[in-house]
């Protein structure tokens, strides 16, 4: 069902889910709801994440345990590539604390626990309707010099009138703290941010490829900027086995 709703505007949904049953069924639910439509329904984060840059999607309703790279990841790259704000209703089961709170900080318009009702899908959808209604995406705002500036000194922990240290990268090594633990180096912590710098998610063993340091080095350096909220941690999720940690450098 594509009618209308609230406004005039049809909701173009992507649904993204490994599951072709769940896939089927959520693009069923969204159907059913009048103001939706199903724009297009992918089985992993690449494939969503092509269809968010393509531009035409209000609405992802984005599975976490996806082949590739996992839907947290799939979040941050939503975030970073769209010029328009782009809704996500997280549908997983997936409810550990590391999980929900990662996709919360991502500004997710809900999440839906698997296994629910489609009472409770429609319920969802309806809010977010309404919600969509109020206030239809627009184009994201711009910055200018000053406001980018003070960011930046917030995000590197520096005050209006401190200088970065002489001699680092003010794109990444400002980020590291003035005070390293006892068995880390400068040149080393300045090496590992540099290999996060373009802003995506990079395992330990990419990381240390880039890097040129041991990957046991690296997870030291990773561990002590995680601590510290100057990295994030996300999961891409394989075929099998345990899902692979991605490190992201935090923008403040």
């Amino acid at each position: 069902m594509t009618d209308q709703g609230q406004g005039g505007r049809v909701i173009r949904t992507l649904v993204v889910d490994d599951d072709p049953v769940a896939r089927r069924l959520h693009s069923r639910y969204v159907e059913g709801v009048a103001g939706f439509g199903v724009t297009a329904a992918v089985a992993d984060g690449q494939g969503a994440v092509g269809w968010v840059a393509g531009g035409g999607i209000d609405l992802v309703l984005l599975d976490i345990g996806l082949p590739g790279f996992s839907g947290i990841e799939v979040l941050h790259r939503i975030r970073t590539i769209s010029r328009r704000p782009i809704s996500v209703i997280v549908v997983s089961s997936l409810r550990d604390r590391i999980t929900v709170r990662q996709a919360l900080s991502g500004q997710v318009a809900g999440y839906l626990v698997k296994p629910f009702t489609r009472a409770a899908m429609i319920e969802r959808l309806e809010q977010f309707r309404s919600e969509f209604a109020a206030a239809p995406p627009a184009e994201l705002d711009s910055f200018g010099q000053g406001e980018i500036d003070a960011l930046l000194r917030r995000g590197a922990g520096l005050g209006p009138t401190t200088p970065a240290p002489e001699g680092r990268a003010r794109a990444s090594d400002s980020r590291a703290p003035v005070r390293l633990p006892k068995g880390l180096s400068e040149p080393t912590l300045a090496a590992v941010l540099a290999a996060l710098d373009d802003g995506a998610g990079h395992s330990a063993a990419e990381v240390a490829r880039v890097s040129g340091a041991s990957r046991a080095t690296v997870r030291r350096y990773l561990d002590h900027l995680h601590r510290n909220g100057a990295v994030d941690v996300s999961h891409r999720y394989g075929s099998r086995g345990r899902p692979e940690l991605l490190y992201r450098i935090v923008v403040s």
